[in-house]
């Protein structure tokens, strides 16, 4: 009896790894020409936001309010690259946190601007094995992400940054030095 209940508690909970990533994590808003986007990217949001962006030709900057990061990192490339592709900014408004995969996705903006009060918090990737952090530079589990940070900002600095900054579990929250020291805005802090 314990273990059928320990089986089918178990089938539940693998179940809900699936329908998380079933579903858009994310809500998008638009208001204008802007895209507010807040959540967590998973691997449907960059086909809602392909959608979303169909109907609105309008759409120049995406806004990012509390984005807490990707369960699927190829789909935040993804989006990123699209985001690039049709030359749109990214924003980050006054008390805005955005983490992880929201990071990399930031970076994709033509133009990428932040008020002061906002936060962007970067940490190691883990795979179901060990940290990002761990693999050699010249190992193969790197070249996604490494590849991707590269076009966006002309090197890969930021990426190795990245993993050295917290693990996988934590979050280092940027100084300004260290958005500058990236690139990681293409104007000066603004509204």
């Amino acid at each position: 009896m314990i273990r059928a209940f320990a089986l089918v508690l178990l089938l539940a909970l693998a179940s809900c790894a699936t329908i998380e990533n079933a579903s858009d994590g994310t809500t998008m808003q638009v208001e204008g020409d802007r895209l507010y986007l807040s959540g967590t990217i998973t691997s449907r949001t960059p086909a809602n936001f392909e959608r979303i962006l169909a109907r609105n030709p309008q759409v120049r900057t995406l806004v990012q309010t509390r984005v807490d990061g990707s369960i699927d990192g190829a789909a935040t490339i993804r989006m990123g690259r699209l985001l690039r592709a049709r030359g749109m900014d990214t924003h980050l408004p006054p008390g805005s946190i955005v983490d992880s995969g929201g990071v990399d996705l930031f970076l994709a903006g033509t133009r990428r601007t932040m008020a002061p009060g906002a936060s962007l918090g970067v940490h190691s990737w883990r795979n179901a094995y060990r940290e990002g952090s761990s693999y050699p530079r010249n190992s193969p589990e790197h070249e996604m992400t490494r590849r991707y940070v590269a076009e966006m900002l002309g090197s890969d600095a930021f990426y190795w940054f990245t993993l050295a900054s917290a693990p996988s579990d934590g979050i280092h929250e940027l100084t300004p030095g260290e958005i500058a020291r990236y690139g990681l805005l293409t104007q000066p802090a603004a509204n």
